[in-house]
């Protein structure tokens, strides 16, 4: 699948990616997630990228200082810095919808464990900023939401917090 890059590219970005919360009485799915978002949504302390895993030391789900039902819309960039084919995976408990450029690149929408969505090969036709966008949805339970990277013939490996930026 061929990505799209952001037009005009931005200038100048915060680093991290913007997320609204809200915190439904229960979230099931991703419909439930948009609804819950749309009726009361609200900023959050920006993520430093996507690499949040939830433990005894840190519970919450991503930034939300909440560690179950949680809803999550989060936008912004990633950037690439050369041209080619790259390898994504994303790891998430429980949903995601993820799009890159312009393409869905992961879909899950389910309980589940922090488990692969499934590995997608992207065409980046140049180097730059590409939009990101996410709604995301965690229950109870631990929470994750990652995502992997590899340029074609490399190692799948955590994408950079420095790669994430946001207006």
């Amino acid at each position: 699948m061929k990505l799209k890059p952001a037009d005009p590219q931005p200038k100048s970005v915060n680093a991290g990616l913007a997320v609204d919360y809200a915190f439904p009485g229960d979230v099931k799915s991703l419909r439930d997630a948009y609804i819950a978002l749309g009726i009361g949504a609200k900023s959050g302390p920006p993520l430093v990228g996507l690499n949040y895993v939830s433990s005894n030391s840190e519970p919450y789900a991503l930034t939300s200082e909440q560690e179950t039902r949680v809803a999550a819309r989060i936008k912004g960039y990633i950037r690439f810095d050369a041209a080619g084919t790259y390898t994504l995976e994303t790891y998430s408990n429980d949903g995601l919808e993820l799009s890159i450029g312009g393409s869905e690149v992961a879909k899950v929408d389910e309980k589940r464990s922090c488990d692969p969505i499934g590995a997608v090969e992207v065409n980046v036709p140049k180097a730059g900023w590409y939009e990101l966008e996410a709604l995301y949805w965690q229950r109870k339970g631990g929470s994750c939401l990652i995502m992997e990277w590899a340029a074609e013939g490399g190692k799948l490996s955590t994408v950079p917090n420095e790669a994430f930026g946001y207006k």
